[in-house]
């Protein structure tokens, strides 16, 4: 109540000072929240928020709020007397309505409403898979790989590569090529190998390229598990990488460094670096390796070294004629260029100062090597006497032209000191008893190739009478044998055993391929990946039992110092050390029998298993008889041998006097086979306690019946 002076209680000012108070913190709260207005306020501004619709009137007395009261909106004050804010328009809060116009609460928003407003869906988290970048790439470049391997078409890779951009990611490209080329054929690491060459430097740098084959080394055990020959194929694919200029030589001892001893890639850098970078005329070796798309053939190298010659006489560029040489990619063939430009001096009258001019300036340039120069020069003097008959004046020519060569820096002058000692010839070169003998056997040689008659070749040897020779006719077959298909390799490899049980000793083979290394880089001249077939000779007459390992040492040390055949030696002894050595030179030629040697040893198992239960002997030498294997019956003695003191039967002894008797295992075959037994006598008795005792009675038993040569120890 007012007092009767018109005064307001005690009461009434307390109630007026708390209204003032809650209005002047909600004015000042809503305003500073307001973007209309950012600054303080002003008195006047505070009393125009007040709200017109709820005032706090005063308890008696009948003043309005606009004389000491403040109504104010939202705020609503609790017995204890504290402010409470009320959430916007009336929703929420406890003991309040909630929102306007809210019936229910437990509404749901209806999708068919026609005042759907999808703005008022509750948000809801849905799982997506993030992608990585490297899988895409990685995803594109199998496709990328998959489409060149089968077009082969090496722009459009190209062009599909830099379009796919991200060159942060080429080490991965590198490795999923490789890697991929691996798994395949030789055309595939061909083509594999073509396209890093045409990628480099141009898409792909040098730091990616090493950083991918690293990469490659470091998966190496991996790529073990699927491929077997991994680090064979790993370590070329690394060789072919540093002769095609796209790897640094140095990148092996520097990944050699990050690598640990006991890995596989490990292994692989110490393949590439001493079984083909170090192997001599490596360059040829590998880049004929897999013989793939790029594969030139000698004859056609031959041609377009013509062609770019007569060219150069008519046009007189020496720039292009030396970039045509540079293009022609054949370094280890320059020789013949070489030969070929002389012979084409002595030809055209006015050719000789173009081709000293072009002859020197690749000499300077280092196109040609100061090897390759002399190696061409040799060639023309050893031909001089044929190219006399069609150029009288050849020799003079040939004599003017050395010494010339010699003073203008272009021919070393070692020249001059190795062709004295090539003119030294061995006195039984020019016998003709040898000269008749080589001409007998190079027929006798063809012949077999066309007809496939081992006895008939034996024979034929037999008739010359002239065991003495016998290294010169291992020379022989294998020199014409490595211009041939794969067929007459494998023929060639398959009489070398059948020769060396009947009438070769292993002193003939030794000898005879001492020869042949001896003459490595002359053969090379005509071959081109002669060291390579070489060492393959090399292992498959180990693992034939044609020689043993340690010959292949006796071999290396008859060959003289610092020939080339000593790499050639070294490089076959990495195939024979090799994983799975044994199938793979079996099979490297894949033809005639060499795949079929396992298949023989278990047909021979076999038909002694038969006959030992009960079978016929006639049946059985039948079976002998069909294999078609007659140097590899030392194997039915020997297996038969094995099986009897197995079996403590002793009847299988009747089944090799009847092979005996009837001429189907020669004395030869029949010594081979116990010499066999004996050398794995050791290793026998670990399984069969009393095989030495059994084996001093098969002996006793064998001297009996005439089975053994007389030498047998």
């Amino acid at each position: 109540m007012a007092s009767s002076e018109g005064f307001l209680t005690e009461e009434q000012r307390e109630m007026l000072k708390i209204a003032s108070q809650n209005a002047e913190v909600m004015s000042s709260l809503s305003l500073s929240s307001s973007p209309k207005f950012p600054g303080p306020k002003s008195p006047g501004q505070t009393s125009s928020f007040l709200s017109e619709q709820h005032r706090v009137k005063a308890p008696s007395g009948g003043h309005s709020a606009a004389a000491g009261g403040v109504a104010v909106r939202h705020v609503r004050r609790t017995h204890s007397g504290k402010s409470i804010r009320v959430k916007k328009d009336g929703a929420g809060g406890k003991g309040t309505w909630g929102k306007l116009l809210d019936t229910d609460g437990d509404s749901c928003i209806d999708r068919n409403d026609p005042n759907y407003d999808s703005g008022e869906e509750p948000y809801e988290l849905v799982g997506s898979t993030v992608s990585d970048p490297l899988d895409d790439y990685k995803k594109a470049v199998v496709s990328l790989v998959e489409e060149y391997f089968s077009t082969g078409d090496v722009d459009v890779a190209v062009s599909d590569l830099r379009e796919l951009g991200s060159s942060e990611y080429h080490p991965y490209f590198i490795k999923r090529l490789v890697s991929l080329a691996m798994d395949r054929h030789n055309k595939e690491k061909e083509m594999a190998s073509v396209l890093l060459s045409a990628l480099y430097a141009d898409v792909i740098n040098a730091a990616h390229i090493s950083q991918g084959f690293f990469m490659l080394v470091e998966s190496a055990d991996d790529l073990a598990v699927d491929i077997l020959d991994a680090v064979d194929v790993l370590a070329l694919f690394i060789a072919r990488a540093v002769v095609d200029d796209i790897l640094p030589p140095a990148f092996i001892p520097r990944a050699r460094k990050m690598i640990q001893e006991s890995s596989k890639g490990y292994q692989v850098l110490q393949t590439a670096e001493k079984s083909y970078l170090s192997a001599p005329h490596h360059a040829e070796l590998i880049e004929r390796r897999w013989g793939g798309s790029t594969h030139l053939t000698v004859d056609e190298v031959k041609k377009k070294i013509s062609e770019l010659l007569r060219e150069y006489v008519e046009s007189g560029d020496t720039s292009e004629a030396c970039r045509c040489i540079r293009q022609l990619g054949v370094s280890f063939f320059h020789h013949e260029v070489v030969k070929r430009a002389l012979v084409l001096a002595m030809e055209i009258q006015n050719a000789e100062p173009l081709i000293r001019k072009l002859l020197k300036e690749a000499a300077d340039e280092g196109l040609i090597s100061s090897s390759q120069m002399v190696k061409g020069f040799t060639r023309l003097a050893e031909s001089l006497d044929d190219l006399a008959l069609d150029i009288p004046s050849a020799k003079k020519k040939f004599q003017s032209l050395v010494p010339q060569a010699i003073s203008e820096g272009w021919l070393d002058a070692s020249f001059l000191n190795s062709s004295v000692e090539d003119g030294e010839k061995k006195p039984d070169e020019n016998d003709e008893k040898l000269k008749r003998y080589k001409r007998e056997v190079v027929t006798i040689i063809h012949e077999y190739f066309h007809s496939d008659d081992i006895p008939e070749l034996i024979q034929s040897l037999e008739d010359l009478g002239m065991p003495e020779y016998n290294p010169i006719f291992l020379k022989k077959l294998i020199t014409l044998a490595m211009d041939r298909k794969n067929r007459e390799k494998e023929m060639a490899s398959v009489l070398l055993s059948a020769l060396h049980i009947e009438i070769f000793s292993t002193d003939d083979i030794v000898n005879g391929f001492v020869l042949l290394l001896e003459s490595a880089e002359d053969t090379a001249l005509d071959i081109l990946d002669a060291s390579n077939e070489l060492a393959f000779f090399l292992a498959r007459a180990v693992i034939d039992d044609v020689l043993a390992p340690l010959n292949l040492e006796e071999i290396a040390t008859l060959l003289p110092p610092n020939c080339s055949g000593s790499e050639t030696v070294r490089m076959a002894r990495s195939l024979i050390a090799a994983r799975h050595a044994g199938e793979r030179i079996l099979r490297c030629w894949g033809g005639g029998t060499g795949w079929a040697v396992e298949d023989a040893k278990d047909k021979i198992q076999k038909l002694l298993e038969e006959y030992e239960s009960g079978g016929v002997v006639g049946e059985a030498c039948q079976c002998i008889r069909d294999l078609g294997m007659p140097f590899f019956n030392h194997e039915v003695v020997k297996k038969a041998l094995v099986m009897a003191m197995e079996k403590k039967n002793d009847r299988i002894l009747e089944l090799l006097q009847e092979c005996f008797g009837e001429g189907l295992i020669t004395i030869n075959q029949m010594t081979k086979g116990f010499n066999r037994i004996k050398d794995g006598l050791d290793d026998l008795a670990l399984d069969i306690p009393n095989a030495k005792n059994k084996f001093e009675f098969y002996l006793e038993h064998a001297r009996e019946h005439g089975w053994l040569l007389p030498a047998f120890a």
